[in-house]
């Protein structure tokens, strides 16, 4: 079980919050994680990059010269490999890079990334409705009241959409904003520091604590 603090949006603690998640073992966290990291950045490559053979490059169905005779080096298609136009040798075909993963391990690989970085994690009473109007610096501002360091990656769990949030943060390269289902091993990892609602991490609890 973690313990952590909830704050305010100014900065203050006003309750406390706990997430109990069952993890892999230390020997296999790591392997877990690996996987589920390498699945992941494979399901997002497209997998469509093609080169042409030489069998289907087109043109070079004569032979450019005779055999013998000409003091050359012998050749029987002006699309080989080795020649400029050519094909090309063993090259990318389409291909799927998917990486099969059942439901169980992923969500495993979820419980243990989030477990993982319990250090860096940091609770907030509530988003929705705090900021008027959209407000890149005020948000900043929030995070940095917080105990978020300057141009730290910065990775915040909302449990609803608020529009001004959403549009406060969209411009900051540093921030990345999800919502609770849309949860990843790779986001989680990659963050300097998670930021998530009260309500964003009884969600987390409800659907991976059973």
């Amino acid at each position: 079980m973690v313990n952590c603090v909830v704050r305010n949006w100014e900065g203050d603690t006003v309750a406390e919050a706990s997430i109990d998640l069952r993890v892999a073992s230390e020997e296999n966290a790591r392997h877990i994680l690996h996987r589920a990291v390498t699945r992941q950045l494979n399901q997002a490559r497209q997998g469509t990059a093609s080169t042409k053979t030489r069998a289907e490059v087109r043109g070079g169905g004569r032979k450019p010269w005779r055999q013998k005779g000409t003091g050359r080096a012998r050749a029987g298609s002006i699309r080989s490999p080795l020649w400029r136009g050519g094909g090309v040798i063993f090259g990318p075909k389409p291909r799927d890079y998917e990486v099969k993963m059942n439901r169980k391990e992923r969500q495993l690989a979820l419980r243990t990334a989030l477990i993982s970085r319990s250090e860096d994690l940091i609770v907030v009473e509530e988003l929705a409705g705090k900021l008027p109007r959209p407000k890149t610096k005020d948000l900043l501002s929030a995070i940095a009241r917080w105990g978020v360091e300057p141009d730290s990656k910065v990775l915040l769990i909302v449990d609803q959409r608020d529009d001004n949030v959403y549009l406060s943060a969209r411009n900051v390269e540093t921030i990345k904003l999800l919502a609770v289902n849309q949860l990843n091993v790779y986001d989680l990892l990659a963050a300097d520091k998670i930021v998530t609602t009260a309500a964003a991490l009884a969600q987390v609890q409800e659907v991976y604590g059973g």
